[in-house]
């Protein structure tokens, strides 16, 4: 059977591919894109919504975030994350609703209880009026059966922090001062209204400029595809579509961790706690949330991602860099311009799939193996990795490692906890690894297969990685050429 989630996953990708197909063939006129419209949706018959017209709408709304753009109702969002309010607008419920079981007591608490008259009572139980209801709560805690229940619309639900709420016509707003880019609000609504913008038709566009496009993949890729599917096999694909190169991000892993490492152990000796730099989540839910400790206890060391891409860029300025991935909010990490030499874009695995069915590739097995990154730096998206790989490069350093204490935040909620008691000043822990999703990258919200599935296939390949070290792997590479730094000084 196919879930919603599913549904509305295939019926996005279609509708991304065709964009790609039209950019590939110089045809993304407002003709062409409007022949999509009807050529996607093409009546009389609604297929999905209430009408063809609101599906064409959607569709419509669909290409605008296919081509990069914000949806016609944010204008001016900043925001990665948008709300397509044309396929949100059945989703409103009565957040606050009297079950079956009301007895209609003679004690009415629930009527006394609302200040604002929404409260009435029925023949067989009382009612809420939804256009009156506040959300307050205070009938539900008056009520002495507990009969009436609060029903949470499953996108706020997800939300870490807060970000979502809904306007008088109960269209969803994300509140982007608070909004992290995490994605779990994609995936969790079941009418699919919540999207992201992508960024396949600059890349598309700067491949057929002739540009040095490239590609940079996360090391959770590997197990993404099934066991079949190796690090060479994406590479082969890649340089078929167009790119002019492949790195692996475990290589950023390992320097990350290097860089880290020795950022740790002068913490260490001050007594100062500190959190990684890895998650862009993790830091959005930092910077926006925790302001003081953001400026105090965050790592100072750039993500994976950015290492990769400044090396990259330090060998050649007017490449193009593009990191594939499980993330939604690393595209909003490549859209801050504070941070020099980036990564240009961010896609996700689903993405890459869109981007080679366009150009009707497909992965293909591959006999030799392609190794960039020591296990550690591998490992680096599943909780704890990024730990593991800081404290191997410690050992590898000779230092004692004995006494460190890690708090491993995994998943939005855990990260909340922890940096909860650490503004707080109670986090017993000298460090915390910051994960916003479970289980780390491998449980990202782009991801392509099950977590038990990716694992499986996960380990079959990582299995065929040599035992290089962290420190000695790097020393292949020009560390000292480029700034591991955020705000790219050189020590």
């Amino acid at each position: 059977m196919i879930t919603n989630d599913k549904m509305f996953i295939s019926f996005k990708h279609k509708v991304l591919e065709n964009v790609c197909r039209l950019a590939w063939e110089d045809k993304l006129d407002e003709d062409h894109l409007d022949a999509l419209v009807y050529e996607l949706i093409p009546g009389p018959k609604p297929q999905y919504r209430c009408c063809v017209y609101k599906e064409r709408e959607v569709v419509s709304q669909r290409i605008r975030l296919a081509r990069g753009k914000n949806t016609s109702a944010n204008p001016d969002s900043n925001n990665v994350v948008q709300v397509i309010q044309a396929a949100c607008d059945q989703c409103p419920i009565s957040s606050y609703t009297v079950t079956d079981n009301c007895r209609l007591c003679l004690g009415k608490a629930c009527y006394s209880s609302c200040q604002f008259g929404a409260v009435s009572i029925g023949d067989k139980r009382s009612t809420i009026d939804p256009n009156k209801c506040r959300e307050c709560g205070k009938c539900a805690q008056a009520c002495p059966y507990g009969v009436i229940v609060h029903l949470v619309r499953p996108c706020k639900k997800v939300c870490p922090v807060g970000a979502i709420s809904f306007d008088d016509n109960g269209f969803c707003v994300i509140d982007e001062s608070k909004c992290i880019n995490c994605g779990h609000c994609i995936h969790s609504c079941p009418f699919g209204a919540i999207s992201s913008k992508t960024y396949l038709i600059h890349i598309i566009e700067a491949i057929k400029a002739g540009k040095k496009v490239i590609a940079m993949c996360a090391p959770s890729v590997e197990g993404q595809f099934g066991e079949e599917v190796s690090l060479r096999s994406i590479k082969n694909a890649l340089l078929k579509t167009g790119f002019s190169d492949m790195v692996e991000v475990g290589l950023g892993g390992d320097i990350t961790a290097a860089f880290e490492s020795a950022e740790w152990a002068e913490a260490k000796k001050e007594g100062r706690k500190m959190t990684t730099s890895c998650c862009p989540a993790f830091i959005n839910m930092l910077r926006k949330n925790y302001p003081e400790q953001y400026k105090e206890n965050m790592s100072e060391i750039v993500s994976p991602m950015c290492a990769v891409s400044r090396y990259l860029k330090c060998s050649d300025p007017d490449c193009i860099t593009v990191f594939i991935g499980p993330c939604i909010a690393k595209k909003s990490e490549t859209l801050d311009k504070s941070v020099k030499d980036n990564a240009d874009y961010a896609i996700t695995f689903g993405e890459l799939q869109v981007l080679l069915r366009s150009k009707n590739i497909s992965f293909e097995p591959a006999e030799d193996i392609y190794q960039e990154a020591s296990v550690f730096g591998k490992r680096f998206a599943s909780a704890g990795g990024v730990a593991n790989a800081v404290i191997e490069c410690m050992k590898e350093r000779g230092e004692d490692t004995s006494d460190i204490t890690l708090y491993k935040a995994t998943g939005a909620l855990e990260c909340k906890k922890a940096l909860a008691l650490l503004k707080a000043g109670k986090l017993k822990e000298d460090f915390i690894e910051g994960m916003a999703c479970i289980d780390g990258c491998v449980g990202g919200p782009s991801n392509h297969r099950a977590p038990a599935e990716i694992n499986k296939a996960r380990e079959k390949l990582l299995g065929t990685a040599d035992s290089r070290s962290i420190l000695k792997n790097i020393e292949a590479y020009p560390v000292d050429k480029f700034s591991m730094y955020r705000d790219g000084h050189m020590e």
